[in-house]
Formats: structure tokens, sequence, C-alpha cells
């Protein structure tokens, strides 16, 4: 008498049509029994990469937003001091600092120039490193007065002092 194949009842969708000797794996266990597992944990880390991706996505968008919104605010003053930045190698924040400045004015730049200049002359044991960078820091300054004196041309204003 022929073996007529018997056919179970799978709970997977693409082997529930088949022959119990075909819906068995090579081992014995159900076939796609891994495979539904691994598509579920596919599933999951592709969405939770796009997820990750949109938000990262978004916060990039603002960032440049954000930093286009700070240069038009600084408009065109912003762009000398940022390009004058570039050549001197200082911010002025960085150059303030280093000279003791907290408020811009020509006389306090030259008073603290001269005497940090002083202080760190090689002749009195003083740094190298350190008087240059007190010139570097003093020119970053100076531009920067620069830039402002010519605001105030432009606007019509007398210059600060």
């Amino acid at each position: 008498m022929p073996r007529v194949a018997s056919r179970t009842r799978c709970l997977h969708p693409l082997t529930s049509d088949l022959p119990a000797s075909l819906a068995r794996g090579p081992r014995g266990q159900r076939a796609g029994a891994g495979t539904s597992e691994a598509k579920y944990l596919a599933q999951i880390i592709v969405m939770g990469v796009q997820v990750v991706g949109r938000a990262f996505a978004r916060a990039l968008r603002q960032e440049f937003a954000a930093s286009r919104a700070a240069a038009d605010a600084r408009g065109r003053a912003g762009h000398q001091s940022a390009a004058a930045s570039n050549l001197s190698g200082l911010s002025l924040q960085e150059a303030q600092q280093i000279l003791n400045i907290s408020k811009l004015s020509p006389e306090e730049v030259q008073k603290n120039y001269e005497h940090l200049f002083k202080v760190n002359d090689k002749s009195v044991g003083g740094s190298f490193y350190l008087q240059s960078k007190v010139v570097r820091a003093k020119e970053r300054l100076d531009e920067e007065l620069r830039i402002q004196a010519q605001e105030d041309r432009e606007k019509g204003q007398p210059p600060k002092t």
C-alpha cells in the first residue's frame, strides 16, 4: 500500500500546507520555527535604527538652523570678527582672558599688554611662549577695536573710548 504523507497543522503561514515530512527541518524541528523570531528581531532592529536616524537628522537640522540664526544675529560684524579670529588664531574671549580684560577699552588693553609683556620677557626669566601669546592677544583685541570703530563710523556714532 502506498504511503500517503499526512498533513500536520502548522502555525507558520508558509509551512501550513506542507506535508508533515516536509514541514520538519533537517534536525527535526518545525521549518520556520526560528525564522519568525529572527524576522521579528530584524524588524525591531530596523525600526530602532529608523527612529534613531530620524532623531539624529532632526537634531542636525535644528543645529544647522540655530547656527544659521546665530550667524544672522551677529550680522556683518560677526563675519569680520570671525575672520579676525581665524587670522590671529585666537577668539575674542581667549584674547580677553589672556590680557585679563573684562571690558574692551584701548587703554586697558595697552596697560595690561605692557605689564604682561614685561613680566614675560626672557631676560627677566619669563617665557617666550607666553610673551608671544600676549602679543597675539593684543593684536586680536586691536583688530576687534578697529572693527568696532569702523561700525561706529558707519552708523554715524562717535567711537567708544
